[in-house]
């Protein structure tokens, strides 16, 4: 960026408020660090690493927090934003497709009390209500539980009760999402609900843990990657050069974001940094946060992208969901553009 390399500093924040705090602090101490790409989930940045950066002035911007919390008024902090899309859109399109393709009557929701789960399972929750549903359970369980099946099976007699077309809603992680996953299977009750996720389990990963006859016919929820396609320079070049560097095809359900907000953060460097005579490069930290927060119409992969004052960069999305079918995710069987002025 303006002649200078750029260097890497990577720091796992293992998905969780201790990583997000341990990371934060090790970056924020690192005074050459200009911006933060994160953190992968909203629990390691809501009153943790968005707190920590802010307060050093650091920028933080997520491809992939989704957390409505995090850009809500009352708990924003301002150096972050995110190119990531809020929650509040995905919990809408998950009880649309509820309502209009499962022709769902009562549902159930489960969250892990991280806040992108409990977020979004109320945001379904209250979108599903208010579309003439009947949310009959909303029950939280333990990161590292093994044993849910008095949870399901206090649910199932809820949706049995209930009557009608039903579905359970879990929008958690990988390791507990295929447990479940696994134990609905045994629940007679359940035997006839939709099972639905989230992009938390959008990974192959979800599918090995539920093992791929318990996965079949789960619905799952997330960005609408085949609109992607229509972007010339995502199918012409990013996808070819991400090939040829990994070898692979993007595995992250946000590998995108992830390219626009690097993007980003370079054309606001390049706005507002101060070249000196001695071939230094200085990065004002409140231009830089005030660049980044008044970009409006940035051409992305993910869209056009206008930050607004609270940080939500992605002011509408395509929101589907994938039916799995025989170990695979497929093409999305629902897709609806969502706004957050609706």
């Amino acid at each position: 960026i303006l002649g200078h390399p750029v260097e890497f500093n990577h720091q796992d924040d293992g998905c969780s408020a201790e990583g997000g705090q341990a990371g934060a602090q090790a970056l924020a101490a690192d005074p050459t660090i200009a911006a933060v790409i994160g953190t992968s989930c909203s629990s390691a940045a809501l009153g943790v690493a968005d707190t920590i950066l802010s307060d050093k002035g650091v920028v933080l911007i997520s491809p992939s927090n989704t957390g409505p919390a995090l850009t809500d008024p009352a708990t924003h902090q301002p150096f972050y934003l995110r190119t990531a899309h809020n929650d509040k859109l995905q919990g809408a399109a998950v009880a649309a497709y509820a309502l209009e393709e499962v022709q769902a009557t009562s549902a159930a929701t489960i969250h892990d009390g991280s806040p992108y789960a409990d977020g979004l399972q109320q945001v379904f929750a209250d979108e599903f209500a208010a579309g003439g549903g009947t949310i009959v359970s909303q029950e939280a369980i333990q990161v590292g539980d093994t044993d849910f099946k008095p949870v399901l099976t206090d649910i199932g007699a809820a949706l049995t009760e209930a009557g009608g077309t039903t579905m359970l809603y879990y929008p958690i992680f990988v390791a507990e999402g295929g447990l479940i996953t696994q134990q609905a299977r045994e629940i007679g009750d359940l035997e006839d609900t939709q099972l639905a996720g989230s992009d938390g389990m959008f990974t192959p990963d979800w599918i090995e843990a539920a093992g791929a006859d318990n996965a079949e016919d789960v619905a799952i929820s997330g960005p609408d990657l085949t609109a992607f396609q229509q972007n010339e320079f995502y199918e012409g070049e990013f996808l070819p050069a991400y090939q040829e560097k990994f070898g692979e095809e993007p595995q992250s359900v946000f590998h995108a974001h992830s390219f626009d907000a690097m993007n980003m953060v370079a054309q606001a460097i390049e706005e507002v940094a101060i070249e000196g005579d001695d071939g230094s490069l200085q990065i004002p930290r409140t231009a830089f946060k005030d660049a980044l927060f008044g970009i409006e119409g940035f051409e992305g992969i993910t869209g056009n992208l206008s930050c607004d004052e609270n940080g939500d960069c992605q002011q509408t999305a395509i929101m589907a969901v994938h039916v799995v079918k025989g170990g695979d995710f497929g093409d999305p069987v629902f897709s609806r553009e969502f706004s957050l002025a609706e």
